[in-house]
């Protein structure tokens, strides 16, 4: 727990009583109509949605995820976060094309891409998968600053989750998006100037960038290892490396202890003495030996420990294993572990083309999402947030410039993170438990600023915080609100009563966030990963072809949606827990799900009739799009609606 002073409260009493303040100042552009709630009447210059996309990427959960990839894979880590880079395609092609059409949200969009029952069903569809979604971020994004006020605090989780998801939601509920994008922006600022302060501390109680590298020179070997839950009260255990090349054993730990218990006190123990392994203050042990655990070690089923040898500077990769029967029979822990920890100052640091934890065909993925998934809408979940800030710019060219430059921040600042993280790895390298290691950026802050930061650090933090659940609250709320009782249930409704659904839609989005946010946990990571692409990855191909492809119509955009969404949850939770599959690494869940999700959305795109000429003609016409849409330029050319000139 951290002790507050008085300049700590008074940093923090300052920063909600502003919060407060914007929504009450901005709640009389809000009421006006559906349109100024929810996209600040479409006239905002290019900076202040820039900085609204920043700030509304940079939540509480944002730096437990960066220091989770960063921790666990070095500065190769970032790499993760690089799927960020197609918006820089994007603020050129999608972003433009979206801008032109006008629609308010993506799910309005399919109205105008696509035409009759198969549109009005894709609407309804996103839609509604864009209130859970949002319900869905929040929570992660609340339980993440329920594990801030937790190690803070000492509060439970849902404490921090329910308080600070609240505050947000006043001025959501009060101004709507003018609240939001207004707030964003000095909240972006403060976001910014704390990440930057802390991180610079972070550097430096590492001894500055000089003894960061020399320490992870002298550090030994580390492979992270999280132990099965055995059914028994104890077992003998023994771990072994192994030449990656040959396959032969190099070295064989002593017989340890794994205990079912819950003593968390042998835990601190191990971790304690692996942290004096790794370290290798005394640099005198021989090549190879296998330092952590030995013989005096007890471990505790079901956590995550780092096993530790003495680094061998001739080898590049040891594979390690496991045993739990004296030799018998071992088990995998990982392929291709890098030796010392050198490694981790590297972004290219590969180990293989396809084995390891930073395999060469991961990387190339990861490309080809980021650039190529610029040229579709939806290739991410980042573009929902993105298409209701590319609405509210001005312009076609401020909708891009916005973007662009929202996302050169988001860059920048992972960056920043990222060195803080490597700062707090050289004081710490022996964690081997995710929900601890992802807490690093905060406790450089909390544990390293001097008295009286410590507030401002936490004003930031709930600056961070609140930016991402505005955004979602008021997004979840325009999809409720324009795609549902609009579109669906009160065509007719007035600007009033749009605007009172409206706020009413925010409190919905606010409490099912609470659900989902109790639901995730502790771990957090792993669900980021999976939302943030692996969800998605079955119709990350759809979602360009709609924009570029002419022939490919509604069903086979709304059986490929529907198909994912099954599909998703088979291949990376439910097969392999009931071990039909293997569990599969992040970046072959990406192509299993891009290969069998086109087995079924191909076929019923090429079965099913395209959508009607005229209908397509209107939306060309109206948002220029780019790709494969010769018949329908073709038409439009001859109907006089363009110049042929103009065609290309």
């Amino acid at each position: 727990m951290i002790t507050f002073q008085f300049l700590d409260w008074l940093w923090l009493a300052l920063f909600v009583l502003l919060m407060v303040f914007f929504g009450f100042y901005f709640y009389k552009f809000g009421k006006r109509s559906q349109a100024d709630y929810f996209l600040a009447d479409r006239g905002l210059p290019w900076w202040l949605p820039a900085s609204s996309v920043y700030a509304t990427h940079t939540a509480t959960d944002t730096p437990i995820w960066v220091a989770g990839v960063v921790y666990k894979y070095g500065f190769a880590g970032l790499w993760y976060s690089f799927y960020s880079a197609w918006c820089a395609i994007s603020a050129y092609v999608s972003t433009r094309i979206f801008r032109r059409s006008l629609a308010y949200s993506q799910a309005e969009w399919q109205t105008l891409r696509f035409g009759e029952l198969g549109a009005e069903l894709l609407r309804g569809w996103l839609a509604g998968w864009q209130v859970f979604l949002n319900m869905f971020i929040l929570g992660w994004v609340g339980i993440a600053m329920g594990k801030v006020c937790a190690y803070l605090f000492g509060w439970d989780l849902y404490v921090g989750l329910l308080i600070f998801t609240a505050i947000g939601a006043v001025y959501v509920y009060t101004s709507g998006y003018w609240g939001v994008v207004m707030a964003d922006f000095q909240q972006g600022v403060i976001a910014l100037l704390v990440i930057i302060i802390v991180s610079v501390y972070g550097v430096l109680a590492a001894g500055g960038p000089t003894a960061i590298i020399s320490k992870l020179d002298r550090y030994n070997s580390t492979c992270e290892w999280k132990i099965p839950d055995i059914k028994s009260s104890q077992i003998d255990a023994i771990v072994r490396i192994k030449n990656a090349e040959t396959g032969e054993e190099i070295s064989r730990s002593e017989s340890f202890l794994i205990k079912n218990t819950k003593d968390e006190s042998l835990f601190k123990e191990a971790e304690n003495s692996a942290k004096k392994s790794v370290i290798n203050e005394q640099n005198d042990k021989k090549d190879d030996q296998i330092l952590f655990p030995n013989n005096n070690s007890i471990l505790l089923s079901d956590h995550g420990y780092n096993i530790v040898w003495s680094k061998n500077n001739n080898r590049k990769f040891v594979d390690v294993e496991y045993s739990l029967d004296n030799g018998n029979s071992w088990v995998l822990i990982t392929k291709n572990q890098l030796e010392g920890q050198g490694w981790r100052l590297s972004p290219m640091s590969f180990t293989g083309m396809y084995e390891g934890q930073f395999p060469i065909a991961w990387f190339i993925t990861m490309m080809i999402i980021a650039l190529i998934g610029g040229f579709g809408m939806g290739t991410a979940i980042d573009w929902y947030p993105e298409a209701q800030r590319i609405q509210s710019a001005n312009s076609v060219r401020d909708a891009s410039y916005s973007i662009w430059a929202g996302t050169a921040l988001v860059l920048v600042r992972n960056s920043i993170w990222a060195a803080a993280i490597m700062g707090f790895f050289a004081i710490n390298p022996h964690l081997g438990q995710g929900a601890d290691y992802e807490m690093a950026w905060y406790r450089v802050g909390f544990e390293y600023l001097p008295v009286g930061m410590v507030g401002f650090l936490f004003a930031g933090i709930i600056a961070i915080h609140l930016s991402t659940v505005s955004t979602h609250l008021n997004l979840g709320a325009m999809y409720a609100t324009r795609d549902f009782y609009h579109h669906y249930i009160n065509p007719e409704a007035s600007e009033e009563k749009l605007v009172s659904v409206g706020r009413k839609s925010t409190i919905l989005i606010l409490f099912g966030s609470f659900i989902f946010g109790l639901i995730i946990g502790e771990e957090i990571t792993a669900w980021l990963i999976f939302a943030l692409w692996i969800m998605s990855a079955g119709v990350w191909l759809p979602n360009i072809l709609q924009v570029i492809w002419w022939r490919f119509n509604s069903w086979g955009f709304l059986s490929a949606w529907v198909a994912n969404l099954g599909l998703s949850w088979l291949v990376v939770w439910i097969l392999p827990r009931f071990g039909v599959i293997p569990e599969l690494p992040d970046y072959l869940q990406f192509w299993a799900l891009i290969i069998l999700n086109a087995i079924i959305y191909l076929p019923v795109t090429f079965l099913t009739k395209p959508e009607k000429m005229d209908h397509l003609v209107a939306y060309y016409v109206m948002s220029r799009p780019i790709g494969f849409w010769g018949p329908v330029r073709e038409e439009a050319i001859r109907q006089g609606l363009i110049k042929s000139s103009d065609s290309k």
